[in-house]
């Protein structure tokens, strides 16, 4: 039997496995009717057919994507509205196999993956149905790029946005809780500018003449700071937008404001289990500032081919990330930039999600939260990609600090990322054995007790502590390497320095 293009969508009731714990059998079987009441008639008015119950969730086969995907807008808005059940929708598009009535095939594995993703009352996506999709009748914005197991290569998955809902951008929540958001809407002047302005257009159509006006209206901006509200919007409107770095924000005007409202109602910042806390405050002589991610150069002793590494949105680096911002990549041709979201620019020119671009020593990486510098310091590195972070140490006069992934106290803690995802390996049995044994670049280049900074007066003194992993000391100005490969080698160091071990750089700076 031949295969047909169908998109597969699942159906998933949220904390299924948790309400199970807490119902009787008669409390179960009403929740599943419940389901299949709310799913079965949207299903069959757009064509589709429940090819199998699995449980808590069902399979379904459409013929149409762009149907299939206002059968799950449909289902998420009355559940919105009746306040019911939970529910989670993922679906991709592909060849299908019918036998018996069941389905089989690559297309129902991707979405059963993409299933396991997503977030309760969200409906996500594969690539193959954004293809199939009429997109200017279907409200979508990209959530990310996924490794699924079991799928080969990385996944992009979007999702689709209901009326009720608006998912911020980071800068754009960061900007309303800075209070540099300035909201243009149509018909009204363009107003005075705060620094560092980030510009969002509301009530416009998108591709009219009144936006090309208002954005002309503006001073000359970072085309990362400019974005658009919409709700429905053609693919070409949509591409004459976003190509030149520009970024959307996707939901209903009711939508956008009630989200926009909630950022600001946002009075705490919460921070990962990695922040340091400065434990000398304003009696601190000196601080010592986690401020960047050091790239040792590879091919990397017959290990190593190339690797890559990925940027948060709050300016931490992870081995891999679904809400990454930027992936630095390293070869043996050098460093490479790659967007994996909207607003991303290099060196003032605007790099669209998804691509990648070499930088070279001085580039400035722009992102929506964070903005880096690319800094080359000669071998044994490709380079250092830099900025300041708010994992910091104050040192007083007189006192010594520890570096490393396990520092004495007080001490500044390098990040220990586990996983091997980013690593791509060289061939041969040194790699093999490295891969095998749990290799990473965090820990085998960065010892748990690296290097310690004494504070003496106006003296600086940098003392090696680790026996095989060496310490880096740079000088910005002077573009001077010093290389501390012996135990307790030492150099000075000076304010504005930078240390590095493995990946991890900490910069010498007087106290704010």
């Amino acid at each position: 039997m031949g295969t047909v293009t169908r998109t597969v969508c699942f159906t998933d009731l949220a904390n299924y496995t948790q309400k199970v714990s807490r119902s009787d059998r008669e409390g179960l079987r009403r929740i599943l009717e419940e389901h299949e009441q709310l799913v079965r008639p949207i299903v069959e008015k757009y064509g589709g057919r429940i090819v199998k119950n699995l449980g808590d969730s069902f399979l379904i086969l459409f013929k149409s994507a762009t149907d299939a995907l206002r059968a799950a807008l449909d289902v998420q808005h009355i559940v919105h509205a009746e306040g019911g059940t939970s529910i989670r929708l993922a679906m991709t598009t592909g060849d299908v196999e019918e036998i018996e009535g069941d389905a089989f095939g690559e297309a129902v594995n991707l979405a059963a993956r993409i299933l396991g993703k997503a977030p309760a009352e969200e409906i996500w996506f594969g690539p193959g149905t954004r293809v199939c999709m009429n997109a200017a009748e279907i409200p979508w914005e990209e959530v990310g790029r996924f490794s699924m197991k079991g799928i080969p290569d990385e996944k992009v998955v979007f999702r689709a946005v209901p009326q009720h809902k608006c998912w911020l951008p980071e800068a754009i929540k960061l900007a309303a809780r800075n209070r540099n958001l300035v909201r243009l809407r149509r018909g009204a002047r363009p107003p005075l500018l705060p620094p560092d302005p980030v510009i969002l257009f509301e009530g416009f159509t998108p591709g009219s003449a009144a936006l090309d006006d208002a954005v002309n209206s503006l001073p000359v901006l970072n085309p990362a700071s400019l974005w658009l509200a919409a709700y429905n919007i053609a693919s070409e409107d949509r591409k004459a937008w976003t190509e030149n770095g520009r970024g959307l924000v996707i939901g209903t005007p009711e939508a956008v404001a009630a989200a926009i409202e909630e950022a600001q109602n946002v009075q705490t910042r919460t921070t990962g289990s990695d922040t340091i806390v400065l434990e000398v405050g304003t009696n601190a002589d000196l601080e010592l500032v986690m401020c960047g991610l050091a790239l040792p150069a590879v091919p990397l002793s017959d290990v190593v081919a190339s690797y890559f590494y990925e940027l948060l949105p709050d300016g931490r680096w992870v081995n891999r990330a679904d809400n990454s911002v930027v992936r630095a990549e390293v070869s043996p041709t050098g460093v490479a930039i790659r967007a994996l979201t909207s607003g991303i620019s290099v060196d003032n020119r605007p790099l669209p999600r998804g691509e990648a671009t070499n930088v070279r020593d001085g580039s400035i990486i722009y992102a929506p939260t964070v903005t880096l510098r690319f800094q080359e310091v000669g071998a044994p590195y490709a380079g250092l990609v830099l900025a300041d972070t708010e994992m910091r140490l104050g040192v007083m006069d007189g006192s010594t600090a520890t570096l490393g992934r396990e520092p004495v106290h007080p001490g500044l803690a390098y990040p220990d990322r586990r996983g091997q995802e980013n690593i791509r390996w060289c061939t041969g049995p040194r790699a093999a054995r490295a891969r095998a044994g749990g290799f990473t670049l965090d820990r085998a280049l960065a010892g748990r007790r690296q290097a310690s900074i004494a504070l003496m007066g106006n003296s600086i003194t940098v003392r090696q502590i680790h026996e095989r992993c060496p310490t880096y000391v740079f000088n910005d100005g002077t573009r001077a390497l010093t290389v501390l490969s012996k135990t307790d080698q030492e150099v000075q160091a000076q304010v504005g320095n930078l240390i590095f071990a493995g990946t991890t750089v900490v910069g010498v700076r007087a106290p704010e």
